[in-house]
This record gives C-alpha cells, structure tokens and sequence, in this order.
C-alpha cells in the first residue's frame, strides 16, 4: 500500500495494479485514491467493467483508446474472475498495454500461479489487502481518534473491537458514531461505546459463553432473548456456538502444548487479546475443559440434526445447549 500512496504522490503510476485480498474497505480506499488521482471527475478518461461476465475484447478496446485531453486513461476491472479462471484475450493484451493507460484489477481472490497474477507482478504492482491484525486495527482507530481530537485507552480500545469486529468497514461506521456522540470531549471512554455501538453477533456469542462458563444461566438466556428479538435466526445462533466451541478447542489443545498467544491466535484465526478471554473461560472450576468442548460440539452437530429432520423446534434446540452447559 505504501507503493501506490507514494505513486500516487510522486503522480508516477504503474500501467497495472491488483488490488486483492479480504479486506474490503482497503480495496475500496486505494481504488478510489487512484481514481481520484489519476482523473478525478473527468468522466471521459475513465471506465469501469464488473463481474464475471466482462467483456474482454471491450476491456481491450478501450484500453487502446489514447485519453481525452489528458495524460491517462484509467480502466477500472472489479470481481472478473480473469486470475481464478485464464481469459486468453486479458493474458495475450496484457503486456502490451499502452502507457498512456492505468489498469486496476480489484478481486477477492485469486490464483498466484496464474500466468496473469505473474504478469501482473512483473509489468506492474500487486497488492494484498488482507484482514488486518489487532495491531494494525488498533493503531488505524487511534490515528481516525487523533484526527479528531480525541484520545482512547487501551481498555476501551480493546471494548470497542471486542463489540464490532474486525471488519474495517463496520469500524469505520461505528467510529464515526462514536465521533460524533462524544463530540467536545478529548477521551472516549467505555460508556460512549455501549451508547452507541452496535454489538456485532460474534460479540454476544462470546458474551453467552462467558456466561455459561460463569454457570449463570439466567444471563446467558437472556442474551439468547436479546438475539431472538433482533430477529438473528435460532440455526445461525447454534453455527456461531458451534463455531466459538471450536475456537476455544483450538486454544486449549494449544496452551496445552505451551504455544504462545500470538502463535494460538494465529493458527486460531482470531485477535491475541481474544486469546487471554478465551483462557479464562478455560480456567477455573467451572471453566470449559477439553472434554466438555468435545461434548459440547457433539451437542451442537446432534441438534441441528434434529431440527433440519423436524425432531425438535430450532429456538428450543439450541436453549437445551445454553441450559446444558449452563
């Protein structure tokens, strides 16, 4: 990302840039950066193709056309498809693509065997926009806070990634909320996030679990009721449970062997700071053991099949879970 950040400064851009990977906000940030750089609000000098069903031969014809009154033409390809699947024409044209054009190819995924993904390597500039990690996520919140005047401590920092994942989209929303709520002050503090953040579902499954880990039974039912009145379907309730039973089986068997935090919560896929909560759900007297979780995942596959074969009501299904270990 630096690369393009310092293009885009330098005003010295590559004929092609793949912007790739999970994390979608990025992609959406650096297209429209270039965008904005290399021809702003000049519609003539620009087009844009999506999905698969783009047309090569009209991506290849419009890459030819010299630009309109201006130094580049920038072709925007979004969603092809073209690095998963070989299109001959994009595979043939693409070294030959004239310098007085900008292509970007913004995708999910693709394969870095490709002869496609290789040219594009070679002839220009391939970035990988991946989820971003706790650091990373953290120091991003802070600097939007300091743009703004305000300051946030590591406990609240960690709150607020705690409810609204790690979706930089999502962040970016329920930050300005917070902005905006705590306009006037220097320091956001845990109130404001519990006024105006929106817990994401993998938040109040976590929050269950702490409490059926708690043996308070009362909270984690109440929690289930909070979700049922948001309207979140009881069967993807039960694949979230499930999901978090798995996690935590993958920190355990990990601790056990003496693996670092950030090492479990690499392999786990899940933030370093997760790992300390999960431990303490772990722990204790009434903590989840590795046998429990086991069970507790057995419960999980048996109760959906029961509800997918109409042997029990899905809302009741997954309350003899949180009852069971509860």
């Amino acid at each position: 990302m630096r690369n393009i950040n310092e293009d885009i400064k330098k005003a010295e851009y590559k004929k092609i840039y793949l912007l790739f990977g999970e994390e979608d906000y990025l992609k959406k940030q650096y297209k429209n950066k270039l965008k904005a750089a290399i021809c702003g609000d000049d519609t003539m000098n620009y087009s844009y193709f999506e999905g698969k069903n783009c047309d090569a031969t009209e991506i290849k014809g419009i890459c030819e056309t010299l630009p309109f009154f201006a130094d580049k033409r920038l072709v925007i390809v979004e969603n092809s498809g073209f690095f998963k699947s070989a299109n001959d024409t994009i595979n043939e044209y693409i070294d030959s693509v004239p310098e007085t054009t900008c292509m970007v190819f913004v995708e999910s995924e693709v394969d870095k065997r490709s002869k496609l993904f290789k040219k594009v390597k070679d002839l220009g500039y391939v970035c990988e926009m991946a989820e971003q990690n706790q650091a990373m996520l953290e120091q991003w919140v802070v600097g939007l806070l300091n743009q703004n005047g305000m300051k946030i401590t590591k406990n609240t920092l960690e709150k607020f990634l705690t409810y609204v994942g790690s979706d930089m989209e999502n962040i970016s929303k329920e930050l300005e909320k917070i902005i905006c709520y705590a306009m006037g002050r220097d320091v956001v503090n845990d109130a404001d996030v519990d006024a105006v953040c929106s817990i994401q579902i993998s938040s109040k499954i976590f929050d269950m679990i702490d409490a059926m880990s708690n043996k308070n039974r009362a909270r984690a039912l109440e929690l289930y009721n909070d979700m049922m009145a948001l309207k979140e379907p009881p069967m993807r309730i039960l694949f979230m449970l499930a999901r978090q039973f798995n996690i935590m089986l993958q920190v355990y068997e990990l601790s056990k062997r003496g693996v670092a935090n950030s090492e479990i919560a690499s392999k786990a896929g899940i933030q370093p700071f997760i790992v300390g909560k999960i431990t303490r759900q772990l722990s204790g007297k009434n903590g989840f053991t590795g046998k429990l979780l086991v069970e507790a995942l057995r419960d999980c596959v048996n109760v959906e099949n029961d509800i997918k074969n109409g042997r029990v009501d899905d809302r009741a299904g997954v309350e003899m879970i949180l009852i069971k270990y509860s």
